[in-house]
């Protein structure tokens, strides 16, 4: 490039080259110098991009002793600044600056990037790679910022960077790799998709009070990210269209404390596979309005819904099927409305709280060690009830078995109890009838007093009836002593004799009334080995 040839402007920048030196053609009017305001400015403030390439890919040496750097603010950029492929190794420094077009920075080598407060109509850094940090910090950035497969060591900033491309991606950032911190905070807003799928970051991925639009689709599209610290979608936090953290690992937690997510009738957070080794805050003020789903999920700590509103009324509104956690912290701020699904999920400590329970539940297969609070086995059994699929085996025998680990050896029959008698109602008449005369005699064998109530009263009624008339003599020429009490027991013994029974035979009435008492020890004693046999297999 001839020197000659340069504007006024573009002098001062390629002579403020070689020092590193800073050049400022704004005008000190705020107004005015709002890059928005670009199209109005004079040639004063105009400065070629072929210029800027030069620079950057050395036509000018630094000067000995300084670091040669790109320093420009409030210029007008015309022409295409493309350096694809290219090796840049000074500083670009750009703030306040708008672009005619967009910049082209793919698969090329820069050493730091900063575009701070500046306007460009798309920014293309497909595959480059920046030593450095690549900070945007205030720029509106339309038709779309790609960084898909970049690779930055230092930081990528992006806090209060607007970005406008709708119904197509706001964000490209497949692959992206960043050795540090990524801030999408303090107004960042995208309106099209914000795409970060297999991307990885070494430090904090911060989205705190950004918004994202995109309700046709999905908002934020981050499956398989990798971050090696937090992740912070709070603090005001607004997506409308889908979250999708499907397969994301996050080494440190997961925070969406009070952030509002919307996407009707579809899934407003998709976290199914994902890892967290501390905690995830779903909580104070968490809204969903879509299903939640963490299906299959580890966390390694945590898992709070405390304070949260859900909502998907036609489905499922939370789904932790699968899930593996130390603690759910399940109390939301009202009921949830839609099912929540909890189906082979492991909990540690599951702590709810009946007021907020919803009306539809899934509960076969879950797994928990303790339950806080505890309750009253009547109220937990008002919860296992609210299963949406009907009656199942394994939720009665895991509610029971943390009873009696707790030392609470009633609640837990009260609750296998239950459970025969909600089993019951889902056989045919014949194993109905059976069954309700094992609960009526001895309570399927949790109630054995009862059992014992029925020996006594049967012993009794005999005892009174052949008292008051004595059963005939089977063998004339033989004189037995009768007793009234030992001839009922001996009638009521299954097995054995007393040598009661085998001398006397009771006709008419009497001879039913003794087939009664026969018949009645006979069910009553098959009752009581099946509940001996329930309680054998307990222990």
């Amino acid at each position: 490039m001839n020197i000659e040839d340069l504007t006024p402007p573009e002098r001062l920048l390629w002579e403020a080259f070689p020092s590193g030196e800073s050049v400022d053609l704004s005008s000190g009017d705020p107004a005015l110098d709002d890059p928005g305001y670009a199209p109005h400015w004079g040639h004063d403030r105009m400065v070629r991009a072929e210029v800027l390439v030069a620079l950057l890919v050395g036509a000018v040496e630094p000067e000995p002793g300084r670091v040669a750097a790109v320093r420009l603010s409030g210029a007008r950029i015309t022409g295409s600044l493309n350096l694809g492929h290219a090796e840049v190794r000074v500083p670009l420094a750009l703030t306040a600056c708008s672009f005619d077009e967009a910049p082209h920075l793919y698969w090329a080598s820069m050493n730091s990037v900063h575009l701070m407060g500046c306007r460009l109509p798309g920014l293309v850094a497909s595959g480059t790679r920046v030593d450095g940090h690549l900070w945007l910090e205030g720029s509106r950035i339309t038709g779309g910022l790609w960084l898909d497969g970049a690779h930055i060591t230092g930081i990528l900033n992006m806090s209060g960077v607007q970005l406008s491309n709708p119904g197509g991606d706001a964000l490209l950032a497949d692959r992206l790799t960043v050795e540090a911190n990524v801030y999408c905070d303090q107004g960042f807003a995208a309106n099209g998709e914000v795409r970060l799928p297999g991307a990885r970051v070494g430090g904090q991925l911060i989205f705190r009070k950004a918004r994202l639009h995109n309700p046709s689709g999905a908002a934020l599209y981050a499956s398989r990210l990798d971050v090696a610290a937090n992740v912070f979608c709070d603090g005001g936090f607004v997506a409308e269209g889908e979250v999708r953290l499907r397969g994301a690992r996050v080494g440190g937690y997961l925070s969406f404390v009070g952030a509002q997510l919307s996407a009707p009738e579809r899934t407003a957070l998709n976290a199914d596979d994902l890892t967290v080794e501390t905690d995830v805050y779903c909580s104070d003020g968490f809204t969903a309005h879509g299903a939640v789903s963490f299906s299959g999920a580890h966390v390694t700590g945590q898992l709070s819904l405390r304070g949260a509103h859900l909502r998907h009324e036609q489905g499922t509104a939370l789904s932790l099927q699968r899930v593996q956690a130390e603690e759910l912290l399940l109390r939301p701020a009202d009921k949830i409305a839609g099912t929540t699904d909890l189906s082979y999920a492991r909990i540690n400590l599951l702590r709810d709280e009946a007021a907020t329970w919803p009306d539809r539940l899934q509960l076969d297969g879950l797994q928990y060690e303790t339950l806080e609070p505890p309750l009253a086995a009547r109220e937990r059994l008002a919860w296992l009830r609210r299963d949406s699929d009907g009656y199942a085996p394994q939720p009665y025998e895991r509610l029971a078995a943390t009873y009696r680990a707790l030392g609470l050896d009633a609640d837990g029959r009260s609750v296998l109890l239950a459970k025969a008698r909600d089993r019951r109602r889902t056989q045919g008449i014949p194993l109905k009838v059976v069954g309700f005369l094992q609960d009526v005699l001895v309570g399927y064998g949790y109630r054995p007093f009862r059992a014992a109530s029925w020996l006594v009263g049967l012993l009794a009624f005999g005892t009174i009836v052949f008292s008051i008339h004595n059963p005939g003599v089977l063998d004339t020429g033989h004189k037995p002593h009768f007793n009234a009490f030992f001839y009922t027991l001996d009638l009521l013994l299954p097995i054995g004799s007393l040598g009661q029974e085998a001398e006397y035979a009771p006709s008419g009435i009497y001879m039913w009334v003794a087939n009664f008492i026969v018949a009645a020890g006979l069910v009553l004693g098959l009752t009581v080995a099946a509940g001996a046999t329930r309680a054998l297999s307990r222990e």
